[in-house]
C-alpha cells in the first residue's frame, strides 16, 4: 500500500504549478477540478477543487486553517537540490534545511499557497553520510 494524499484547494491549476515549481512534481492529469501530481513516474499527491464534485467528506472551505494537524511529508534522496529549487521558486520557508538530530537526516519545511505544511526529508540516519561529505 502506498499513500497518495489528496488535498482540497481553491485553485487546482495554480496549486499544481506551485508543487511543480517547488518540489519538481509533474502533472499526471491536469484540469481545473482535479490533478494528479507525479514524481519519478508514480502519483504522489492529488489536488481537488473545493465543491467540484459531490464528495461530502472533503471538508468545508470556510473552516480554517486547512490541513491543521496534517503535514505533507515527502522522502527525497536529493534534499539539498529540492531546497534550492524551493528557495528559487520563492516558497515560504518555515524551517530552512538542517539536520534533524532525532531522525539524523536533512529536512526543510515550507508552507504551500493554501496553508498546508510541506516537509521534504532525507532518509532516516543519513546524517553520517552528509557530514562526511562536508555538510
Amino acid at each position: 500500500m502506498f499513500p497518495q494524499p489528496l488535498i482540497v484547494v481553491h485553485d487546482v491549476q495554480s496549486t499544481s504549478a506551485w508543487y511543480q515549481a517547488v518540489l519538481g512534481f509533474t502533472s499526471g492529469h491536469g484540469g481545473s477540478d482535479y490533478e494528479q501530481l507525479m514524481s519519478e513516474g508514480r502519483m504522489v499527491m492529488q489536488l481537488h477543487r473545493w465543491g467540484a464534485d459531490e464528495h461530502p467528506h472533503l471538508g468545508r472551505p470556510e473552516l480554517l486553517p486547512h490541513g491543521n494537524g496534517v503535514v505533507l511529508w515527502f522522502l527525497s534522496s536529493e534534499v539539498e537540490h529540492a531546497y534550492a529549487r524551493a528557495s528559487e521558486a520563492g516558497a515560504e520557508v518555515l524551517e530552512p534545511i538542517a539536520i534533524n538530530p532525532n531522525a539524523n537526516h536533512l529536512e526543510f519545511w515550507v508552507r504551500d499557497p493554501n496553508g498546508y505544511i510541506v516537509v521534504v526529508a532525507g532518509h532516516y540516519g543519513e546524517h553520517g553520510a552528509y557530514a562526511a561529505n562536508g555538510g
